[in-house]
């Protein structure tokens, strides 16, 4: 059965959810699973994990993300972007000086109250939920951090294009309502493109509609290890595979501490560990129990 990491690019008006339904039938695997949800508006990169690597979707989700968004001036919306109910519409007079001068601000660690129009839950009901009865709630606002926020260009007089590399849990369009607040005209989101997410770019994607065309699809998985390629790798003799295999105790002595990619004696991939004081302490197994 196919097992590994499928980065696809994912067309507009699809769900993340559409997109792991029609991935169940063209590899013939019920266990597939995403990384960091995109809305159905936006594009871009949407890590599609199979098989025995579903279970290092935890691990992804962590990772910081990066997107390159529409920034509309002027316009205020009930869901922070250019797909919601207009609320309010402002003449704008904002250069482009004007809006570098106010990325600062929103850049570093913030706080973000999450849109109504959001999968969030305030006392056991989805933010979405509320939204669509015409319900709003007070939500607390939450920390995000933005490691960098540039201008990238200007197509209008109130259309922008903005870079954002983020943390886990960051609303891009809740930035940009942020931001058009800042400057006193409001704004909103008019499109998003993720560039990047779990540390794959899009010179790793593969357009949905190729994948469903080609004949072989599974062909196109990377390995489950290429989501830690960041950590060093630590090959196991035979004994020491074995013992990983059934949860034994390994000992490790002459490895630095910190966390490993862990292969057996023919390269195979076993697991996510980290090296302690000489011992080695399994975080998560990738190998089907013999």
């Amino acid at each position: 059965m196919p097992n590994g990491i499928i980065i696809i690019d994912k067309p507009q008006e699809w769900t993340s959810m559409d997109v792991c339904a029609k991935l169940r039938g063209v590899l013939g695997e019920r266990r597939i699973g995403h990384a960091g949800t995109l809305d159905p508006m936006a594009t871009g990169v949407l890590p599609v994990f199979v098989g025995r690597a579903t279970r290092a979707v935890e691990f992804a989700e962590r990772g910081d993300k990066e997107y390159v968004a529409g920034l509309r001036l002027g316009l205020v919306t009930d869901t922070q972007d250019t797909s919601g109910n207009t609320l309010e519409e402002r003449p704008v007079a904002v250069t482009a000086e004007q809006l570098r001068q106010v990325l600062p601000r929103f850049t570093g660690d913030i706080l973000q109250v999450p849109p109504m129009y959001s999968a969030i839950k305030i006392n056991g009901k989805k933010l979405y939920e509320l939204a669509r009865k015409g319900r709003e709630v007070e939500r607390p606002a939450r920390p995000v951090t933005i490691h960098s926020l540039t201008l990238e260009g200007q197509a209008g007089e109130q259309e922008f294009t903005l870079r954002v590399k983020c943390s886990k849990g960051t609303y891009v369009r809740t930035l940009c309502h942020d931001i058009g607040a800042a400057l006193g005209c409001g704004g909103c989101m008019s499109s998003l493109r993720r560039t990047m997410a779990c540390g794959f770019d899009l010179s790793q994607a593969h357009p949905l509609k190729e994948v469903l065309e080609t004949e072989d699809p599974a062909g196109l998985l990377l390995p489950t290890d290429s989501l830690f390629a960041a950590h060093p790798a630590l090959t196991l003799g035979k004994r020491g595979a074995e013992r990983v295999r059934h949860g034994a105790q390994v000992c490790q002595p002459e490895e630095a501490d910190g966390t490993y990619r862990i292969y057996g004696p023919e390269e195979e991939f076993l697991a996510l560990g980290r090296v302690e004081q000489g011992k080695l302490h399994i975080i998560k197994r990738f190998f089907d129990p013999t």
